[in-house]
């Protein structure tokens, strides 16, 4: 909340403390021995930290070296320390943008989870959570209720880049670490099998439990009498759980039948996998819905060191019936892709975790894993030679491989863009259908709010303007911004956009919170509700207080970025966007409070507070050509489309301002409509007129025509 009235205090902007770097400090408590530490370097990089001239270890960040998207869909950055013998000797959490984290989850249960890594090595196999059945060989970390995805993904984070910084900076040898190269599935290998057949080759893995087992599971945690099963019902099935590996033939085509077979084949990319999950009883291992990001949180699948967590992308329907003869009755079955970035080898076991979760306070959950033990049948195989050594660090870009993990959301914004392009390309013939521009410009505010905003989560910001231009004060790298492809696909044609038709692109067709005040104005319209425009002497000097809030976070950027970013609240997108609401009450009663004036006065905070349209429209005023037409009347006389205009962009001497107009191209809908623009009706009633006397000389008299 405290943030919050600062961002609102315009006043003392200028005088705002420096948030405290989360990594000073740091050396002397991760290594207490330690008297410096050195510059950056090597690959992947980490800082040297030294006892006199003697290396006792390293120090570095998460999102440097095996950035993971977590539940908000972007990596937790976190700092690490690590001694010349691979053990962790100590995490800080630096950055992240976790909105559970944010709904009465204190970052101190962050804290409280990293620390338990420190002490851990990286030759640990380290599981999150209670696991009903303890394996030899790994060691478990208490997880964080109501945060299972983010802090799964955090430790896997942080195990799976100490390892590769381990390996980088030679604490390691690699040829002590082999690896081996995957197993291919022989693809001319077949056997017509029924269920009971691939259930005894191990084609089909299995987890049956009852309520009683689970129950026992969580016997000594909080959960102990949470949803117990009443009595005589401990036998009763809680699920009844079926897994199998697909690409195999003998598995895929005995489960789906040949013709879902070939067409799962043919959408898989090289190196994907397909996992076939089928279950019945009371427990379902895909849950009511996906969590926010897109996250399964009941099933993740471990193979050695890895964990594999599934989003909605990786879900395929299977056929509403198993192939195989003599399959149970089956009421959930689903298939999930592994994609090739995990290195999941077929021909090794693996098993699936299936969480189940009890639920001991408005927030607070017990969770333990069941795992479902899979031993692929080596006869579907071909195995490699003895393991290879591990490979070094590889020169391929980090972005690149982010980029391939987003096709899918890449190529929805690339079609909704080009869409957007052809409006504004043919926006002339668009607008003399009324009723039809309308309705796209009403879909496409909807596709921004639900997809480019909730979604995707590429709000822009204007920290993203004071971001840009500090990295060119000081380090610049393309690397850094490609690493984000959705928001770098936004700024890309909005740049574009700038120079050819100027800040409204965005502002009125591609800001997920313009999109929501004016969608919000629209339904009240519908309900007839009154509006309130301010007298345009008002209206007219309100413009310059986003210019001025502007200013004012630019120049606390470039004092400290950071301070510049807590201020930077003023805007409401965190909130109502990338957070989805799920924040402390004051941010979200100071976003409603913005969307709840949005009812009587459309776009208020567009026109009057926002320091990111006060950003574009400075380079907007280079664009290149002007595009909204106008008629010399507009202003003298007619003054319709000034009054109809929905920001007021519009000066009563009848020219636009290019640098508050939001594009809805509102007044070229008025500038064709011969019905209503007073110059059109003129040249309308002169042309009606001209075809009439035109008609009437034709006509050809009566009396000649006898003749």
């Amino acid at each position: 909340m405290s943030r919050l009235l600062a961002a609102l205090s315009l006043s003392v902007l200028l005088w705002g403390p420096a948030l405290a770097d989360p990594r000073d400090g740091a050396l002397g408590e991760f290594f207490p021995e330690a008297d410096h530490a050195g510059d950056r370097a090597g690959e992947p990089p980490a800082r040297p930290v030294f006892r006199d001239d003697e290396q006792i270890g390293l120090i570095f960040e998460t999102i440097d070296v095996a950035p993971i998207p977590a539940y908000s869909g972007k990596p937790v950055n976190m700092l690490v320390g690590l001694d010349m013998d691979g053990m962790v000797t100590g995490v800080r959490v630096l950055e992240h943008e976790e909105p559970i984290m944010l709904v009465g989850i204190p970052e101190r249960r962050l804290v409280e989870f990293v620390d338990q890594y420190v002490g851990k090595t990286i030759r640990d196999r380290v599981r999150v959570g209670l696991s009903a059945r303890i394996r030899e060989g790994y060691s478990y970390v208490d997880a964080v209720s109501g945060a299972t995805v983010t802090v799964v993904v955090m430790g896997e984070d942080i195990m799976n880049a100490s390892r590769l910084v381990a390996v980088g900076h030679g604490l390691v040898d690699p040829d002590a670490v082999p690896i081996a190269d995957p197993a291919t599935v022989k693809d001319d290998v077949f056997e017509p099998m029924d269920w009971p057949e691939l259930r005894e080759t191990g084609g089909v893995g299995r987890l049956h439990l009852t309520r009683g087992e689970v129950d026992e599971a969580f016997i000594g945690t909080e959960a102990e009498q949470v949803d117990n099963p009443p009595e005589g019902a401990e036998d009763d099935t809680f699920i009844d759980l079926y897994a199998a590996y697909l690409n195999a033939p003998t598995a895929g085509r005995n489960l789906l039948g040949d013709d879902h077979y070939e067409r799962l084949m043919d959408r898989l990319d090289e190196g994907e996998h397909a996992i076939y999950l089928a279950a019945s009883g009371r427990y379902s291992f895909k849950g009511t819905g996906f969590v926010r990001g897109g996250i399964f949180d009941r099933i993740q699948i471990n193979q050695g060191d890895s964990a594999i967590q599934f989003r909605d992308a990786d879900l395929v329907r299977a056929p509403s019936q198993i192939a195989a003869d003599g399959a149970p009755e089956i009421s959930e079955r689903d298939i999930f892709i592994v994609r090739s970035e995990y290195s999941f080898d077929p021909g090794r076991p693996w098993e699936l975790d299936l969480l189940v979760r009890r639920q001991v306070g408005a927030l607070d959950s017990v969770f333990v894993n069941f795992p479902l033990e899979y031993e692929p049948p080596e006869a579907w195989f071909d195995y490699p030679e003895p393991p290879q050594a591990m490979p070094g660090p590889s020169d391929r870009p980090l972005w690149v491989t982010v980029w391939e993990e987003r096709t899918w959301q890449i190529g929805v914004l690339g079609a909704g863009l080009l869409l957007l392009t052809f409006i504004l390309l043919f926006q002339d013939w668009l607008v003399q259908r009324k009723k039809l521009t309308r309705v796209i410009r009403t879909g496409f505010l909807i596709y921004t709010v639900v997809f480019i905003g909730w979604y995707t989560l590429a709000q822009l910001s204007v920290v993203n303007i004071l971001t840009f231009t500090n990295s060119l004060l000081t380090d610049f790298q393309w690397s850094t911004f490609l690493m984000d492809p959705m928001m770098f696909i936004l700024w890309t044609f909005v740049a574009v956009t700038l120079l050819l038709w100027g800040r409204g692109v965005y502002c009125g067709w591609l800001c997920p919170f313009g999109a929501m005040q004016e969608l919000i104005n629209d339904v009240a319209l519908k309900f007839k509700v009154k509006q309130y425009e301010l007298p345009w002497a008002v209206h007219e000097r309100l413009w310059s207080l986003k210019y001025l809030i502007l200013l004012a976070l630019f120049g606390i950027s470039l004092h400290s970025l950071g301070t510049a970013e807590v201020y930077a609240e003023v805007e409401p997108f965190k909130t109502a966007v990338t957070m989805r609401f799920q924040r402390e009450w004051g941010f979200i009663l100071y976003a409603l409070i913005l969307l709840g004036i949005s009812v009587f006065n459309r776009k208020f905070f567009c026109r009057y507070m926002c320091p990111l349209g006060a950003g574009l429209a400075v380079p907007a005023r280079l664009r290149l050509f002007d595009w909204l037409k106008r008629h010399k009347e507009c202003g003298s006389p007619c003054q319709i489309c000034a009054a109809e205009c929905e920001v007021q962009a519009i000066h009563p001497d009848g020219h636009i301002n290019p640098n508050e107009c939001h594009y809805c191209l509102e007044c070229q809908i008025t500038y064709f409509n011969d019905e209503k623009c007073p110059p059109m009706i003129m040249r309308r009633k002169r042309r009606e007129k001209a075809e009439k006397l035109a008609s009437g000389n034709n006509r050809v008299p009566l009396k000649v025509a006898e003749t």
